[in-house]
């Protein structure tokens, strides 16, 4: 969502299986930066890789790259480091065309790309390559879902920036942080039917990360309020030295100060997100299952929330407002009927959609068909969930329309089908007008 897609970048049909892979379908996704990740146990002697040199350079800026601490898991210690695109590439020459030469990176195994990297140092291609496979073939995983190239393939996607360990380990060191409470009461019932997520999960590694994301948006909200403290001072001190002031009514002066008061929170409230919110123990334990440690966990966690969908979690949770009120407005659109047999019966988002809104249907079971259609929604943007959504209704169409109650229907969705959520969900792309399709992309600011 950060890097805001045109409906027409949008694939329009997912590849049959085992075809062709596709290459002239857009990347929506622009302004990302593929970084390559390489697994300790894979870095061999050879001569440098490229991972290697973006290490030297990053040592060069007094950067360490991420490594993750030891857990009983057998996870592995890993480098992430960040690789900067050419500059002056606008959105459109980062969107593939159609009938595009082959690139490269499409000759590689997604496995193979995120190892050793973008062919000849040519990032764009082979994030769009990236995307493609991801649409096209999915990430390889075993039938609970798990799969070791997944975390890194999120971290690029969501252009996760590099984090010491010590970081996390720090936040996780200063104690109860002022959600402690919040986060405890909800900790215990996240995903307690997914016996998967159970057996691999544990709630005290949810506790710490939340905790320790609440630490880390508390400090953001305090530097930003001294920020805007130091800000309200300076124009305080103009204000009072303007002659214009001096020499004016003394109701001039509060008048100002009340402007610039009023002006300084009104931006705070937009650009902010809040300490903890119920709900985003659900949207965190995914990223909990895929990832092979707590601090990959926490940077690709916290990088999603603040950048991609920052208005889910504000106190008001006004994104996840927003993204209902879509949800009725795009099945007006491609269902006009099923729309207004749910509205008849005052069925609107609101009643039905709200979780699936705000956890980006994490709170669907099963958990690795969850992972498959994040895959998807990291690759080509989380907005798109808002389709998955109505794509869930067209889904359950027959049966609503026949039912005197859809409510029972609604209460809980039909289990996941990642696949065929993602072929409907673009098909559904084609019949959104523009303006609309331009508030699902910006909804969860």
């Amino acid at each position: 969502m950060s890097s805001s897609p045109t409906k027409e970048s949008i694939i329009p049909k997912l590849a049959p299986p085992n075809s062709t892979p596709l290459h002239d379908p857009p990347s929506p996704r622009t302004h990302r930066a593929l970084r390559r990740l390489q697994s300790a146990h894979t870095l061999g002697n050879s001569q440098p890789s490229l991972i290697q040199l973006q290490h030297r350079q990053h040592l060069q800026h007094n950067q360490t790259p991420v490594s993750t601490p030891h857990h009983s898991r057998g996870r592995s210690n890993s480098d992430a480091s960040n690789m900067t695109p050419p500059p002056n590439l606008g959105a459109a020459s980062r969107r593939p065309m159609p009938g595009r030469r082959p690139a490269a990176a499409d000759a590689l195994s997604l496995d193979r790309l995120i190892r050793d990297g973008p062919p000849d140092g040519d990032i764009i291609t082979a994030l769009e390559s990236t995307r493609l496979k991801i649409l096209d073939q999915g990430i390889k995983s075993d039938t609970d879902g798990m799969s070791s190239l997944r975390i890194y393939v999120w971290l690029i996607l969501l252009d996760a920036p590099i984090l010491e360990t010590d970081s996390y380990l720090a936040l996780i060191h200063r104690g109860a942080s002022p959600a402690y409470s919040k986060i405890r009461n909800d900790t215990f019932r996240t995903l307690t039917t997914d016996p998967l997520y159970r057996r691999r999960v544990s709630e005290a590694s949810l506790i710490r990360l939340l905790n320790a994301v609440a630490w880390k948006l508390h400090d953001a909200k305090e530097e930003r309020a001294e920020e805007l403290a130091k800000s309200d001072n300076k124009h305080t001190v103009n204000i009072q030295a303007s002659p214009e002031v001096q020499s004016s009514t003394p109701t001039l002066k509060p008048r100002a100060r009340a402007l610039t008061l009023t002006t300084d929170g009104s931006d705070a409230g937009k650009s902010e997100p809040g300490t903890y919110v119920q709900g985003m123990n659900v949207l965190a334990a995914p990223f909990l299952y895929a990832a092979r440690s707590e601090a990959e966990a926490f940077v690709a966690f916290y990088r999603f929330i603040t950048n991609e969908c920052p208005g889910y979690v504000r106190g008001a949770m006004d994104g996840v407002h927003k993204g209902l009120a879509l949800v009725d407005k795009v099945l007006a659109i491609v269902d006009p009927k099923l729309s207004l047999y749910l509205m008849s019966k005052n069925m609107s988002a609101e009643v039905y959609a709200f979780p699936s809104v705000l956890t980006l249907c994490a709170c669907t079971p099963p958990l690795p068909q969850v992972l498959r259609l994040w895959d998807f929604l990291f690759a080509y943007g989380a907005h798109l969930n808002i389709l998955c959504i109505v794509a869930q209704l067209v889904f359950l169409r027959n049966s609503i329309l026949s039912s005197p109650s859809p409510t029972k229907i609604l209460r809980n969705f039909p289990t996941l089908q990642a696949d065929t959520i993602k072929e409907v969900t673009l098909s559904l792309v084609k019949k959104i007008p523009d303006d609309v399709y331009a508030e699902i992309v910006s909804h969860a600011k």
